[in-house]
């Protein structure tokens, strides 16, 4: 098995006026990566310009942050092309690896542009090394820059950085250095494609919590009603548990509930409810056991929500008696 240590550079529009926007946000102009082998040791690369086919002006942003002009991407050639070389290089046993979550939806978003075969059936598990760094060295919570960990971990910076080969290089590097099995077991879903079916949903358990990445619902009406979604279920003796806090959320996204285990403790259970590509709702709900201090931060976030709700409800009272 070999990883696939890649990153993209995108352009978007400058107005937001043209007709494919919403379509394609970001169009990638630039493909690098990394190849390792099963013991991390650099086997081969990949480097690919993309020619523009939907957005012909740089956006600013872009350009200050790349340093690639137009005239330099004519010169590459047709994402469609690109992007066939490129799974063809990766070869059939990988696993991708990235800087950040996004690189993957923005490769699949462009592939469904152009009317080309999704990567696979359902969410993607593939190692964001953003996230593997902080867990190893940061807080766990903070996302670092990837010139912050090289420089962190001493790694020589002999190429510059901001460039699709470039990035990708030095993420493989970054990667090469955490050794950690524990935090390479955190690896991280792509739900570019959301489960298929009930069959077919999420469900893993790392070493200190448990994620559960649901199917498609026509609606959050649909979501909130699943026995599944807002149980209270102990992921590691899969017991019913007693709710010491009912589901509550403060915006309409984010569901919140408290519940405790005879044998393993207090828990929190997160909900966030996501739009898919197909303008559908999925949910992505985390469980984690926690002490009383984080416990008692759900419950000023719930006493909060009901005090903007007592506020709202004065306002509203009082506007009638203005009236």
């Amino acid at each position: 098995m070999d990883y696939i240590v890649f990153d993209l550079e995108w352009n978007q529009s400058d107005t937001g006026e043209e007709e494919n926007a919403a379509l394609l946000p970001f169009e990638i102009i630039e493909i690098g990566a990394v190849k390792l082998n099963n013991d991390k040791s650099l086997s081969d690369r990949f480097e690919q310009l993309v020619r523009p086919q939907v957005y012909k002006k740089m956006h600013y942003v872009t350009q200050r942050l790349i340093r690639l002009q137009m005239e330099e991407l004519e010169k590459g050639i047709p994402f469609q092309e690109a992007v066939s070389d490129f799974l063809d290089w990766c070869g059939e046993e990988c696993v991708f690896c990235s800087w950040g979550p996004s690189d993957l939806t923005v490769l699949q978003r462009n592939m469904r542009y152009y009317h080309i075969p999704p990567l696979g059936r359902g969410p993607i598990a593939f190692y964001d090394v953003q996230k593997l760094f902080s867990l190893t060295y940061g807080n766990k919570k903070s996302r670092y820059s990837l010139e912050y960990a090289v420089d962190f971990l001493g790694i020589e910076k002999d190429i510059p950085f901001h460039r699709a080969y470039s990035d990708a290089y030095y993420t493989a590097k970054v990667f090469r250095a955490i050794r950690n099995e524990k935090v390479l077991g955190h690896m991280s879903y792509d739900v570019f494609s959301p489960p298929e079916c009930k069959e077919k949903e999420i469900f893993v358990v790392f070493d200190d919590y448990a994620k559960y990445i649901t199917r498609e619902f026509n609606d959050k009406d649909e979501i909130i009603v699943d026995k599944e979604v807002m149980s209270s279920k102990c992921y590691l003796c899969h017991k019913n548990l007693k709710k010491k806090m009912r589901w509550f959320t403060p915006n309409g996204k984010h569901y919140y509930c408290l519940a405790e285990c005879d044998k393993h403790g207090l828990m929190k259970f997160k909900i966030r409810i996501r739009r898919s590509e197909n303008d559908k709702l999925y949910a992505v709900k985390t469980m984690k056991y926690i002490g009383t201090e984080e416990a008692d931060k759900v419950k000023e976030k719930k006493e909060h929500v009901r005090e903007l709700r007592k506020l709202k409800r004065r306002q509203k009272h009082q506007n009638k008696d203005t009236v």
